[in-house]
Order: structure tokens, then sequence, then C-alpha cells
């Protein structure tokens, strides 16, 4: 099944929203802007006295406070409309990083596709899940990150230890411009590719895209596998 030929744009529109409207909203209160995997989609964690909820469900985005909840459909709403909605300054300085996406023409509305939005909200869950399976076999020297969604890059990672103080990132992607398809990968800080070098097919380690797994109950476990295969090449010792 291919993906909506409309999804390359929904991505674009909603990472954007994640990172101009969820994590400017975050970093104002906290100083902080990573965002977790959430029903969905994608939210903050709690934050603030309330404690405060911002989250994109769906074709919504949603705003939790201690006074109650407030919706927000996202086609055709602008940016502005968002930020106004939230409690967020556009025209501060702002960044997540050296790749920040642009905050664009903000009266414009944005295209969000459901269905495209659906799919990137059942990558983002089969990619949380997996991650959280290997995690939960790695031993405690590993140190695992704590699991985000990094709103530069739109991706949901973290990176842990594989012994003889090197360490590794795990994560998937909704895609970006290493690939407009959504991947899951393993990136090795360091310069080893052991084992099969068939495996280590991108640039920074090893990726298995979308269309490798598609969507389904049996994606979790599909990239779970991917996963642990590359832990294993370098060294890491999961628990089966």
């Amino acid at each position: 099944m291919p993906l909506p030929s409309e999804f390359a744009t929904t991505r674009d529109a909603l990472r954007r929203v994640a990172a101009h409207v969820l994590a400017r909203r975050r970093h104002a209160v906290t100083g902080r802007f990573g965002l977790r995997v959430a029903p969905g989609g994608f939210a903050t964690p709690a934050f603030g006295d309330g404690p405060e909820v911002v989250r994109v469900a769906g074709g919504s985005l949603v705003r939790e406070t201690a006074s109650g909840a407030g919706y927000m459909g996202l086609p055709g709403a602008t940016m502005r409309d968002l930020a106004v909605f939230a409690g967020v300054d556009l025209d501060a300085e702002f960044s997540v990083g050296r790749d920040t996406p642009e905050v664009g023409r903000v009266d414009e509305p944005l295209l969000v596709d459901l269905r495209s939005s659906a799919v990137l909200a059942d990558w983002y869950a089969a990619g949380a899940q997996a991650l959280d399976d290997v995690l939960e076999r790695l031993p405690s020297g590993a140190e695992p990150a704590v699991l985000q969604l990094w709103p530069e890059h739109f991706d949901v990672g973290t990176h842990v230890g594989v012994g003889g103080g090197e360490r590794c990132n795990l994560g998937v992607s909704p895609g970006d411009a290493y690939s407009n398809e959504p991947y899951a990968y393993v990136g090795p800080w360091g310069d080893a590719r052991p084992g099969d070098a068939g495996y280590w097919n991108a640039p920074f380690g090893a990726v298995l895209r979308w269309s490798e797994v598609g969507a389904g109950p049996g994606a979790a476990g599909e990239l779970s596998q991917f996963l642990l295969d590359g832990l294993g090449r370098l060294g890491a010792r999961p628990r089966a």
C-alpha cells in the first residue's frame, strides 16, 4: 500500500506545528522543547503549574489546562490561528536546533490531509512501541536517554550504550531530506559497522523503510527486530 499522495505536505505542515506551536509553548514555560508520542499523534509532556498539555490528535490541536480542554481543527487553520489558540508568540526568536523548520506563511491555511496524519500517527505509535520493547530488554549499563520526539527532525529517538564506551542512536523518522519515505534507523556514534555489510545501508548506519514494514499489528514487531539486530551487531546483549 503506497503512502497517500498528500503525505509529505501533511508531514511538513505538522512538523511546523510541532516546532512552532507545541515546542514553543513548552519552551516558553519550562525552557525545554522535547515532545512525546501520544494517541493519534504527538504531544508535549505535562508542564507548568496547571499542568498543561498541548497535543495533536488526528486532525485537531488540543490544549488541556486546569480549567478545561479546547480543540481546534488543523485542516484549513493558519499558523497564526494555532499560535493564538495555544498562547504562542510566533514573532519571538526560537530555535530547536540547526534544522529548525521555518515558521512559513503564518496566515496561509495549512494543508493537512487526515489520512496522511493517521499514517504518521500509526508510524509513531509502532515506533514508540518497538523502542520501548527494545529498551526494556537492554541491561542497565545501556543507560538509554529519554525517548523523545524531537521537533527539529520530527523523529522519535533515543541513544543507548552498546559496550566499549560506544553509543548508538535508535529511532523512527516520518521522512526527511534523506528519505521522503518514513524509516526506522540504527545510527552508531562510532565508525564501526560490524557483520553483514548489507545491513548497513545508510551513510549514518542502517534504515528500514515504511514500504518494507507498512502498517498493521505486526509493524512494531518488525521494527523491534530490526533495531535489536543492529544492536546485536554492535555488541549489545539484549535479553531475548
